[in-house]
């Protein structure tokens, strides 16, 4: 259905001849009108918008009017692979201002999410123009165990080649994604999906939609171009490449965490990589944005067009931190929904030689959302672990992220500097510690962030370095390999280190940056750490090499 505009005219003492034009939505959820009264002046458009043709307009109300006029979508799909079936990308954006007049930029200003159900991400600009579509692309075999929710859009289990793709509008309108392999001219493949409401938890209760269409029979490793939207209006066109099926192949990774909207230094060269094709995927290992939800969610939108270079053309998979924690956790599962069933607070995926699990270590820390996840997500992690590990001839590394560390030598009372951090030993340290854990189940990498700066430890299990020998330490080494990797860039800066650096810490970086992940085949992976302040100097560079056997026990 389209909105209607109805228009009154009067005179009012005092002030003159006045114009008053009313937005009218005739949609099912019974929206309010919305009315500007305009004194002396009155109301033009400008390509999509309705644009306030007068300075001195008097606002009577307002609320969030996307392209109303136009009746055009918000864009910002996330594209999810999926031969494992599951979920699919989320975020969010819409919302209401009072008592703002937006001047020459329109009648409306939008912003983004926050609390709620949604799945989507936001791409509208301040008044309404389409400027932001993110792409997510996720390829796993799902492992949460468990009930599956049902989800629109979602594909079957097991089913090989698929593709999710989520987007947002202010109004309903149907949900189609066309594709092909040709970068101009017709996209010859279609595929429909479905749109559901969501409503913004934040002061300002915004309501989106979200749409999901999923994408079947894509060709591992080929290129596809495509656009989503309707007949009432399309994105821009954007390209992705298929992931490979099977573990034999060599999966390149970037790995990041704590990239702000503000200050994100790594993110030009990280835009440059993906542009030239050097990653499969992108391992974000919690906080975003700083913070999503603050100012009505509108940063959470800011932050998703920055990283839409990125996000429109990989995997872009995730982790909650410390700074999603407001509204429990509401933004990061509305813009983010992982694989699994655990609103992407856990799960794991498959990425050729490698089962990659990501958990929360945040529901150690923020107790009043229910201690019953600390326990539910370390059953999770052990059951995960159990068949990770009888699957290990075809994927033979296991590598985790999580946001807070075991481990850290830096220079604050963050959790890792603490000889019983609660991550490492548990609630009370004795119960449902990870570092027993993981060592039990032989995982070879641990991915971490949270501290803004750079760190690689030796092998290391309960404070004690169990290199593989002097000369190549991390050739069969005898313990877990930790690296942090929290410099990205934020509003909070660099995080200092400790004068003396620990025994069991290998190398410090104090540099914006980010890390480069190859997993070359079973036995080998290849870790560089990216300097941003030395113009994409390689600060870092060390092998990980570990024996096809044996490989659940350290020995």
């Amino acid at each position: 259905m389209q909105p209607a505009w109805r228009e009154e005219t009067g005179d009012s003492p005092g002030r003159g001849r006045w114009r008053q034009h009313t937005w009218v939505p005739r949609d099912p959820w019974g929206l309010a009108s919305v009315a500007w009264g305009l004194r002396s002046c009155g109301v033009g458009r400008l390509g999509d918008e309705r644009r306030l043709t007068c300075p001195g307009a008097h606002l009577v109300a307002s609320l969030e009017m996307a392209a109303a006029a136009a009746h055009r979508p918000s864009w910002v799909p996330l594209l999810r692979l999926r031969p494992g079936g599951g979920g699919v990308g989320r975020g969010a954006s819409g919302a209401a201002k009072t008592g703002r007049t937006c001047g020459t930029r329109g009648p409306g200003c939008l912003g983004s999410p926050s609390p709620g159900e949604g799945r989507l991400f936001r791409g509208w600009d301040g008044c309404g123009r389409r400027d932001a579509w993110h792409l997510q692309a996720h390829k796993y075999r799902r492992r949460s165990g468990g009930r599956r929710r049902a989800r629109a859009g979602g594909a079957p289990e097991d089913e090989p080649g698929s593709m999710t793709v989520t987007w947002t509008t202010w109004v309903p309108t149907p949900s189609e994604v066309q594709f092909g392999l040709q970068p101009s001219g017709p996209l010859p493949l279609r595929a429909q999906g479905t749109f559901s409401p969501f409503v913004d938890g934040g002061i300002l209760r915004r309501k989106l939609y979200i749409h999901r269409v999923t994408l079947r029979g894509l060709l591992p490793g080929v290129q596809y171009v495509y656009r989503c939207g309707s007949a009432q209006g399309w994105s821009r066109r954007f390209r992705f490449r298929a992931l490979k099926n099977g573990p034999h192949w060599s999966p390149r990774l970037a790995v990041y965490g704590d990239l702000g909207a503000d200050n994100p230094k790594a993110l030009p060269r990280l835009r440059r990589d993906t542009q030239q094709g050097m990653y499969d995927a992108v391992l974000h290992v919690g906080d975003f944005a700083y913070n999503m939800d603050q100012d009505n969610a509108r940063i959470g939108d800011k932050f998703m067009r920055l990283i839409e270079p990125v996000a429109a053309s990989l995997p872009y998979m995730t982790c909650p931190g410390n700074h999603e924690e407001r509204y429990n956790f509401s933004n990061y599962k509305a813009r983010f929904n992982m694989p699994g069933d655990s609103e992407g607070l856990w799960y794991s995926w498959d990425l050729g030689p490698a089962h990659i699990i990501s958990f929360s270590t945040e529901v150690y820390f923020f107790l009043h959302y229910g201690r019953h996840l600390v326990e539910r997500q370390f059953h999770w992690l052990e059951s995960d672990l159990q068949k990770a590990n009888q699957n290990r001839a075809a994927r033979p590394w296991i590598i985790t992220m999580g946001h807070r560390p075991m481990y850290c030598s830096n220079a604050d009372l963050d959790d890792c500097t603490w000889h019983e951090s609660k991550v490492r030993k548990g609630l009370r340290g004795r119960f449902y510690g990870l570092e027993d854990l993981f060592y039990k189940y032989g995982v070879d990498l641990q991915l971490w962030a949270h501290e803004h700066s750079y760190e690689r430890l030796w092998p290391i299990y309960n404070y004690q370095v169990f290199n593989g020998s002097q000369e190549k330490p991390y050739t069969n080494p005898r313990g877990p390999v930790h690296i942090i990797t929290g410099s990205a860039g934020c509003e909070e800066r660099l995080t200092p280190f400790s004068l003396f650096p620990r025994p069991w810490s290998a190398l410090r970086v104090k540099e914006y940056g980010y890390t480069r992940l190859h997993i070359l085949n079973g036995t080998h992976t290849h870790l560089q750490q990216v300097s941003d302040d030395q113009d994409g100097k390689i600060v870092d560079d060390i092998w990980v090499v570990r024996p096809l056997l044996g490989r659940m026990m350290y020995l």
